[in-house]
């Protein structure tokens, strides 16, 4: 909410220069330097008070801007849609490497951990892995495809080209499909992923939309030691979008068989208009 605005002339040769105080205003700094576009007007946004958190900024503008049309102008960017919604990070995209299965198990569902009516469960740590898919202004993308495949347990893929084949586990499914309701949730059931040979523990994802080329990315284990080392993270340069990937695999306090949660919103560039839905 806009609380105040204070405006303040002083004159200089051939400029006006007014001084706006706007109090308690949520907004990207890139927002608030675009919401006038006169080549005749320069906005400088200074530095947020760190106690009132109001976001000082002076504009230099020449003679022909009257103060009934600054305040005009501010008006309607202030109330137009969307003016200031807060930004999400986008998700970094990431290879689908070359592991994406080859043939798809019997049973193509949310649950890793049972091929359908199989009482035989799968080797390794349970974890329930959710998050949200959702636009670049937090609302929820419906109707979309997520995918995920992994190692089992024992460091292997779903596919034959993976090394250590006949290790496999197979009561792991290693490949799941989730569709987004309205909310843009996921929920999967799977295990918590291990290292192999050349790669630190992830978990692959792609995302289908109607409209879209498939769009892929990882998610990785906080505190797993070969982060550092591993040359698809590190080839995320930046350390904001990094560390996005980057998920906690917390111990469900109230689990007797010591399962795991872990969440991992995807956010994409995209909104719901753009995909259709």
């Amino acid at each position: 909410m806009l609380h105040k605005i204070e405006i303040f002339y002083t004159l200089a040769p051939g400029k006006t220069r007014a001084h706006f105080n706007f109090t308690h205003l949520n907004a990207p700094r890139s927002l608030l330097l675009g919401f006038l576009t006169s080549p005749s007007c320069r906005a400088i946004v200074l530095e947020s008070h760190p106690k009132t958190g109001s976001i000082p900024i002076m504009l230099e503008m020449s003679h022909l801007w009257t103060r009934r049309k600054i305040i005009g102008t501010l008006a309607f960017a202030f109330t137009a849609p969307g003016a200031f919604a807060e930004q999400l990070a986008l998700t970094p995209k990431q290879t689908a490497g070359p592991f994406y299965p080859d043939h798809l198990p019997l049973d193509t569902d949310n649950d890793l951990l049972i091929i359908n009516d199989s009482i035989s469960p799968a080797i390794g740590e349970i974890t329930h892995l959710s998050g949200r898919l959702l636009d670049a202004k937090g609302d929820p993308i419906r109707n979309a495809v997520v995918e995920i495949w992994q190692v089992d347990g024992k460091g292997v893929y779903l596919h034959r080209g993976s090394g250590n084949g006949e290790k496999r586990d197979d009561n792991f499914q290693g490949f799941g499909r989730f569709l987004t309701g309205s909310t843009g949730e996921y929920y999967f059931r799977t295990v918590k992923p291990v290292s192999y040979p050349g790669r630190t523990p992830h978990i692959h994802f792609a995302v289908k939309m109607t409209g879209r080329e498939r769009w892929t990315t990882q998610c990785y284990v906080k505190g797993a030691a070969q982060n550092d080392t591993d040359g698809v993270l590190k080839g995320i340069k930046d350390v904001q979008a990094r560390e996005s990937v980057i998920i906690d695999f917390a111990a469900i306090q109230q689990s007797k068989i010591g399962e795991l949660a872990a969440k991992f919103d995807i956010v994409m560039g995209y909104t719901p208009t753009d995909i259709g839905h």
